[in-house]
């Protein structure tokens, strides 16, 4: 018998009001691991008011008192490292290595959180006008909340909740109903923290519980990763309740090839880029604009070489480098999105739809194409698979401008040993992320981690100094004393 998940509201875990239940499968066997149930209004109701009522208390608890649950979460989250990494890999497909990666970045944005005495610093100035000073500080708000995605289950939840509970915020997590077992043993973990009832809660659900957090009038924030169409009806309609709001959409990632780039490195950097996570990343490659006929001939012809040799299959095998998709309606839908690119012209080069020998999993190895048309739905959709496709381009200002004529505008790299080259990429592309000779320009947790256009909806990213931004009001006192 499947386990039934439940809720964490208020320090205690509770069945849900929703009846309605979900089935988990491990996407490489598609055995069933548990039942997640679809939480309704009711459960947000409760979630929230157990941490407004937790707000006050956790609010006046000094930053530096706050800072030590933040000390002992990070030595728990190391202590059990592996068993995490494993979780993530079970749940959402991903190699042990990618997963680890995936941990590790969450764990790295509780050490950021750790330093929230600095990070919430205010600043003075006497004498603006005689004999009067000026000072600013930042101040926590109150229950905030966050819609996290399947593709990575441990870090991007911790993008959010550690800087806004550090700042004296209290908190709501909604994760995704595809991949709730890496945040249910995370809980645990927080739970043993000891953070006081109700500052931290966990609700699962879909569209009802989403839209119940966005709409609840004591939710003053709500951060969001996933699709632009999601990532716009959040924005919209948290706005429209005069919320704050992070809501990081979709993604459509060009990488430049310039004729002068380190071969093999190029090829090396591109293909885990592209590969990573099987494609299911915002920041994955996913169409290489080749600078010029000799460019495109070696790094197509160094591509595929290297893209035949993934092995893909299971991801709790150290040796697999590609592991599967997280559905069978991802599979399928990709497998459409291949079918239609074909019909629209493109060529393939190396065709990783043939998976029969890998058993019942939702697999796909390494798929390239090729094309020279701007509209091939290759170029225009964000496929979210380990499939790439290839465009030779003329110059180097010709990739900037195809870049920046995508609506999406996450992240985007150039492979080149010129100076010259890199500083006009750096300084004409739209994309916010941007990388010189790397395939995935993910900024550490000090840095903020966010696009624009498509893939931002809001003004202010995550983690780092915006995030501390995001979760507090900034308020400023004029003094004079007679």
């Amino acid at each position: 018998m499947a386990e039934i998940l439940k809720h964490y509201i208020n320090g205690t875990w509770v069945a849900s009001h929703g009846t309605t239940l979900l089935e988990v499968d491990n996407p490489a066997t598609t055995e069933v691991l548990a039942k997640v149930p679809l939480g309704d209004r009711k459960d947000v109701e409760a979630a929230v008011g157990a941490a407004q009522e937790a707000f006050r208390d956790w609010r006046e608890t000094p930053p530096l008192d706050r800072a030590q649950y933040f000390f002992k979460l990070k030595t728990l989250l190391e202590e059990h490292f592996e068993d995490l990494s494993r979780m993530v890999t079970v749940e959402h497909g991903k190699t042990l290595h990618e997963a680890r990666g995936d941990v590790r970045r969450g764990i790295q944005n509780v050490e950021v959180a750790a330093g929230i005495p600095t990070l919430l610093m205010g600043e003075t100035c006497e004498d603006v006008s005689r004999g009067v000073d000026s000072t600013s500080m930042r101040r926590a708000l109150g229950v905030f909340a966050a819609i996290t995605p399947f593709n990575f289950p441990a870090m991007v939840p911790l993008w959010f909740w550690p800087f806004a509970v550090a700042c004296g915020n209290t908190y709501v997590v909604k994760p995704s109903e595809q991949v709730p077992l890496t945040q249910q043993l995370l809980f645990q973990l927080t739970e043993r923290v000891g953070f006081p009832k109700g500052v931290l809660n966990l609700v699962h659900g879909a569209k009802e519980v989403v839209d119940a957090l966005c709409d609840h009038p004591d939710v003053k924030g709500v951060s969001f990763v996933g699709s632009t169409p999601v990532a716009e009806h959040i924005y919209r309609r948290c706005a429209a309740a005069g919320k704050r709001v992070q809501a990081l959409g979709g993604a459509k990632n060009s990488m430049i090839v310039m004729d002068d780039a380190v071969k093999d490195k190029t090829v090396a950097n591109i293909l885990d880029s592209s590969m990573g996570c099987a494609g299911q990343r915002c920041l994955a490659a996913s169409v290489v604009l080749c600078v010029g006929d000799h460019a495109y001939d070696w790094f197509s012809a160094g591509f595929v070489e290297q893209a035949r040799k993934v092995k893909t299959g299971n991801g709790l095998d150290e040796n697999v480098n590609l592991g599967p998709v997280i559905s069978r309606a991802a599979k399928d839908r990709i497998l459409t999105d291949i079918g239609t690119a074909l019909e629209q012209g493109a060529t393939m080069l190396l065709d990783g739809r043939n998976t029969a020998d890998l058993g019942p999993g939702y697999f796909l190895r390494p798929t390239v194409l090729a094309t020279q048309d701007r509209e091939n739905i290759l170029i225009t959709k964000e496929l979210f698979g380990p499939v790439v496709a290839l465009l030779k381009v003329s110059s180097l200002q010709e990739g900037i401008d195809l870049i920046n004529a995508c609506p999406f505008a996450n992240t985007t790299s150039i492979f080149t040993s010129s100076g010259r080259a890199a500083r006009q990429f750096q300084y004409e592309v739209h994309p916010s992320m941007i990388g010189v000779n790397i395939g995935v320009p993910a900024p550490m947790s000090f840095f903020s981690f966010g696009g624009t256009r498509k893939s931002l909806y809001g003004d202010l990213k995550a983690h780092g100094k915006e995030s501390i931004a995001f979760f507090t009001d900034t308020k400023v006192s004029i003094i004079r004393w007679f």
